[in-house]
């Protein structure tokens, strides 16, 4: 998923990009053979933070690994498709939290 960042500041990008989109293209630039196991995902991403919204809210690929139902990853695809449903509740828990309800209130 992505979000439009504030318009005010040019230098920024055009979108911030968290969850899978975010996580996709160091899966693209890792060194993985697949099928792969979880650690050796984790380990060839180097244990990398997944942002998981447009606030800056942040899971590691260990901890989302860990949540996933399998171990094994046959594909990329594989990969992505596993990791998409637990990056989206993770990105729902942490808009319930009381501090993202007082974040979504501060208009910086």
């Amino acid at each position: 998923m992505a979000a439009r960042p504030p318009q005010n500041d040019t230098s920024e990008p055009d979108a911030i990009e968290f969850g899978i989109a975010a996580l996709s293209d160091d899966v693209d630039n890792a060194d993985i053979d697949f099928p792969a196991d979880a650690r050796t995902i984790a380990q060839a991403l180097d244990h990398v933070d997944v942002p998981i919204d447009a606030a800056g809210n942040t899971v590691t690929i260990d901890e989302a690994l860990d949540a996933t139902p399998q171990d094994q990853f046959e594909s990329r695809r594989d990969l992505l498709e596993a990791l998409h449903p637990v990056l989206e509740e993770y990105r729902a828990n942490a808009s319930k939290s009381f501090f993202a309800r007082l974040r979504s209130l501060v208009p910086f």
